[in-house]
């Protein structure tokens, strides 16, 4: 049959859907027949050789072929056909229910061959709903049922009737799929060619087959994330044109009198690095990653003051008020004295104060600007913005740090996380971009010492954060929600506040901070935290970034369970921020395998980037990093840890390509070009955007 759309076909169209299972499909996102074909098995389930009906076991997966001795149907509510077959080691029972496709073939007589799962009752072996192959004879045997796709669930259709729907659609549609990569490259990286992929993905016959048809799907999942990234990298490069901003002896030597310590080592190599990109009139796509107290702001600030130095503006954005405030008060702690105009933007200023500040910005009197989102708004306008600083970039959409970008022409670009990115997420979330790792702390800076408490020992909790307040030091407690719920059975930061103040902690002061809280409030109770007229602060995790107080050395997390591996690395990092011990306290009475997991590895380990990668694993790029904000595909078949070896071929092979056709404008790479487009689409202005 004849299908002028192709894959694209309309799924209604193809054999044994039709409009209402149509429907059904839609509701998972399944349109067309090529979406048809592209939803995989998330399982399979081999059953090997034919057994003996002997030989059977409880609780295993088996495939046996007999002879039909019995056939007894039972009618009503939920029908179902009971028979017995027997081999020439012994007999078993077979039971279907809600089986009707089977009314008139199951015969005495008839050979028959079944895989499934084996069960027990009245000490006789029993299948329940296997798959059922009919034979002529028992010789007549093939492969046909011996692997069992697991398909992901879509409700209102059977399991069995989605397989048996894909290997109908992928009889009919097979000369409709064409394969987009050469034969050099299928040879040299050992893949299937596509058809063979989508036959072996779909019905395997064993394990081997199906990791080599997962390997295939999983390359090219891979292939086409680096072909969007790195295409869109080569576009700036062209497009896009930044000021120089050279850093000699004399402005390196004017910055390091500004810092009251040396930098290390590490922070050396970074801002050598960042130095030599601004040092071209190719824009600077960075991101300045390091983890909890490396020391990120200070080289950041340390290229602020080199595009401030070549007298042009500087814009640094952080996620919270909190942060943009603690940036402003840093800054002007290490620029006492100097000539460089600093200002904060934030919400809730008077408006006097805000256009003031507004026309300074737009005559170029204010040299280093610093906000939240406040600085993408239209009426905030540079005269001369070189360097957009983006600290905790991942706490902003795509959206938002293309707005900031466009507010110069083509400023210079610094992204800062300390949140550890492992390796093969960089390469994918941040594929368009070098990467710049502070890889130590600065030296005396202790390891926070961190121990697991159960509900029941939170007594033992209270008294040791009581010795460390006694001893003139400071503590948070956090908490998931701020308010009770309805719904989860977990204390609340506000309630617990008020219980902690009278009944816990009566001779210390202790407060609350959330993030619904007046910026002015919030930002009136940190100061009078670090001015030590608080000795502990009950938070949400408002608390979670930027929050730099040296005297807090004691963290506890009620509910630790809650939260996932990277806010916990996040938390942890408020506290032994300067040469004292810190100390991290959770409790939990985690009954989640997952969450069980992940306290075990937090508590073994203060190595972020260690803890990155197991929060990779644990729960996958989708969440541990929010990468559907990126513009970016899901991967499907992919894993970024166990696949990293082969993103790096994909990548290198994406190089080679582009090398040699930079456009992809080349007749032989036609088909690579359409595939790009069918999986990226509009896709493309989010990767532009970084």
């Amino acid at each position: 049959m004849n299908y002028p759309d192709g894959l694209d076909t309309n799924i209604r169209f193809s054999k044994g859907v039709g409009p209402q299972r149509a429907k059904l499909f839609e509701r998972v996102g399944i349109y067309t027949v090529g979406q048809l074909i592209d939803f995989f098995p998330s399982r399979y389930r081999f059953f090997g050789r034919v057994k003996k009906i002997a030989d059977l076991k409880p609780h295993q997966d088996a495939v046996i072929i007999g002879r039909v001795e019995s056939v007894q149907w039972q009618y009503g509510r939920r029908s179902r056909v009971i028979i017995d077959i027997s081999d020439d080691s012994g007999w078993t029972t077979i039971r279907w229910f809600n089986s009707n496709y089977l009314s008139g073939k199951l015969k005495v007589g008839q050979w028959i061959k079944v895989a499934g799962r084996v069960s027990y009752s009245l000490d006789d072996t029993v299948f329940t709903n296997p798959k059922i192959q009919f034979l002529t004879s028992p010789e007549d045997d093939s492969d046909e049922i011996n692997t069992q796709p697991v398909y992901p669930t879509i409700k209102g259709i059977y399991p069995r009737t989605v397989a048996y729907i894909v290997g109908r659609v992928l009889e009919d549609f097979e000369e409709y799929i064409e394969e987009w990569h050469s034969s050099e490259l299928l040879r040299k990286n050992h893949l299937l060619n596509i058809r063979e992929a989508y036959k072996l993905i779909h019905k395997p016959a064993n394990h081997k087959q199906a990791e080599k048809a997962r390997l295939r799907f999983a390359y090219d999942e891979l292939f086409f994330m680096q072909l969007g990234i790195l295409l869109s990298r080569r576009k700036r490069q062209i497009t896009g044109k930044s000021v120089k901003l050279p850093c000699g002896d004399k402005i390196d030597t004017h910055i390091r009198r500004r810092f009251p310590f040396p930098l290390t080592d590490s922070q050396d190599k970074v801002i050598r690095e960042i130095v030599s990109d601004m040092n071209s009139t190719r824009p600077m796509y960075r991101l300045l990653q390091g983890d909890v107290g490396a020391g990120k702001t200070v080289v950041a600030l340390y290229a602020g003051l080199v595009a401030v130095a070549n007298h042009y503006q500087v814009a640094i954005m952080a996620p919270t008020e909190i942060l943009a405030q603690q940036h402003y008060q840093k800054l002007c702690k290490y620029l006492e004295g100097s000539r460089v105009k600093i200002a904060l933007l934030v919400g809730g200023m008077k408006k006097s104060v805000r256009d003031e500040i507004l026309r300074e910005v737009s005559e170029g009197k204010i040299d280093i600007l610093i906000g939240t989102h406040s600085l993408i708004q239209k009426d905030v306008k540079f005269s001369s913005l070189a360097l957009v600083i983006i600290d905790e970039q991942h706490k902003f959409g795509v959206a938002q740090r293309s707005a900031i970008q466009s507010k110069g022409i083509c400023p210079h670009y610094l992204v800062m996380t300390a949140t550890p990115i492992p390796r093969s997420l960089a390469l994918t979330i941040f594929g368009d971009l070098q990467v710049s790792t502070i890889d130590k702390l600065p030296p005396g800076r202790k390891p926070v010492k961190t121990k697991l408490y159960r509900q029941s020992q939170i007594n033992e909790v209270w008294n040791f954060v009581k010795s460390k307040l006694k001893a003139g030091e400071q503590g948070f407690i956090v908490y998931p929600l701020l308010n009770p719920s309805d719904k989860l059975e977990l204390k609340s930061a506000a309630e617990q506040a008020e219980y902690l103040a009278k009944n816990v902690f009566p001779e210390f002061r202790v407060e609350l901070i959330h993030g619904q809280m007046k910026s002015e409030t919030k930002r009136d109770i940190m100061r009078k935290f670090k001015e030590k007229q608080i000795d502990l602060l009950v938070a949400t995790v408002v608390i979670e970034v930027g929050i730099d107080v040296p005297d807090a050395t004691v963290l506890v997390i009620e509910h630790s369970e809650r939260f996932g591996l990277s806010q916990l690395h996040q938390l942890r990092g408020r506290v032994g921020r300067s040469g004292q011990q810190g100390y991290c306290l959770l409790i939990a009475d985690a009954r989640n395998k997952i969450a069980k997991k992940r306290l075990s590895v937090f508590t073994k380990t203060t190595d972020g980037f260690k803890i990155a990668e197991e929060d990779l694993r644990i729960r996958g790029p989708g969440e541990f990093f929010g990468t559907a904000q990126h513009g970016l595909p899901e991967l499907k078949v992919a894993d970024l840890i166990d696949d990293y070896q082969l993103m790096l071929i994909a990548r290198n092979d994406v190089q080679k390509i582009l090398r040699d056709d930079p456009h992809l404008a080349k007749v032989e790479h036609k088909k690579l070009r359409e595939q790009l487009i069918r999986r990226l689409g509009d896709k493309f202005k989010f990767i532009d955007a970084g």
